[in-house]
C-alpha cells in the first residue's frame, strides 16, 4: 500500500445536492452535507449501494455538476466561485476522467483520442503527438496508436481512456467504475495500471467502484450511505 502524503489537495465542505423532479413534488436529497479531505498522491475508493450518491459526488468533485450548497476547494481555489468559462478551463487542465464506458471518440485514432485534452487547450497535434505516444506507451498500448476505438478490445479502450486522462498532467484523476465493463483479467490489469501510475506520476485518484478487490487496494475507503459519507 502506498504511503499517504500529508498535503491536502481537495477539500469538500458541507456539499449537498438536491434534485426536484417537478414543481410541487418532493425534493430528492442525494448528498447531505458531505465533508471530506483528499491528500496529494492518495488513492481513495468511494463505495456504496446503487443510488447512494457516489457518482453525484464524483461529478461535483470533477466540476461536471454544481452542488446545491457547500464548497469544493482545490489547492486553495474555490472552484464553484469561478464562472463557467474559467471552470471549464480549470477542469480540462487539472482533472482527468476515466468512466466505465470509455467515451472515446470513434472517428479518431487512439493517439488522437489521447491528444484531445491538449487540443481542446488550443495546442497543435504535432506539438503534443510525442507526449500522447509517451502516455500510450505508459499504459501499454502504443502499438495500437493508429487504430480507432471500434478495433480495440475493451481493455485496450480503457487503457487509452486512462492515457487520455493523463494527457494534461492533471493533479487529480477521477474514475467512475473504471473496470465495471471489463472481465476479471482486464479489470485486474487496469487496477495494477492505476496503482503503478499513482506511484510513478504522483497523481491523486478518486475511484467510485463496486469492485471489492479494487477498493481493498486503495489507501482509504469512503462509504456513502443515503448521501452521507462514512470513513472506513
Amino acid at each position: 500500500m502506498k504511503k499517504k502524503t500529508a498535503e491536502c489537495i481537495i477539500r469538500i465542505e458541507k456539499v449537498a445536492k438536491v434534485f426536484t423532479a417537478a414543481e410541487g413534488e418532493a425534493r430528492l436529497h442525494v448528498l447531505r452535507g458531505v465533508t471530506l479531505d483528499v491528500n496529494q498522491g492518495e488513492i481513495v475508493a468511494v463505495v456504496g449501494a446503487s443510488g447512494a450518491g457516489k457518482s453525484t459526488l464524483l461529478h461535483i468533485i470533477g466540476t461536471l455538476d454544481r452542488p446545491t450548497s457547500g464548497r469544493v476547494i482545490y489547492d486553495g481555489i474555490d472552484v464553484f466561485a469561478l464562472d463557467d468559462e474559467h471552470l471549464a478551463r480549470f477542469r480540462n487542465k487539472e482533472i482527468g476522467f476515466v468512466f466505465q464506458f470509455h467515451h472515446l471518440l470513434p472517428e479518431f485514432t487512439a493517439l488522437e483520442n489521447v491528444a484531445m485534452p491538449a487540443l481542446i487547450m488550443g495546442k497543435k497535434f504535432q506539438e503534443v503527438r510525442d507526449r500522447a505516444m509517451t502516455y500510450l506507451a505508459e499504459v501499454g498500448v502504443e502499438a495500437r496508436a493508429n487504430e480507432r476505438p471500434p478495433k480495440l478490445s475493451g481493455g485496450e479502450q480503457q487503457r487509452v481512456a486512462v492515457a487520455r486522462a493523463l494527457m494534461n498532467s492533471p493533479k487529480v484523476i477521477l474514475a467512475d467504475e473504471p473496470s465495471g465493463n471489463l472481465d476479471t483479467a482486464n479489470a485486474q490489469a487496469l487496477h495494477e495500471l492505476i496503482w503503478n501510475l499513482s506511484r510513478s506520476q504522483g497523481q491523486t485518484f478518486i475511484i467510485v467502484t463496486h469492485n471489492e478487490a479494487l477498493a481493498k487496494q486503495a489507501d482509504r475507503v469512503v462509504k456513502i450511505v443515503d448521501g452521507v459519507v462514512y470513513e472506513g
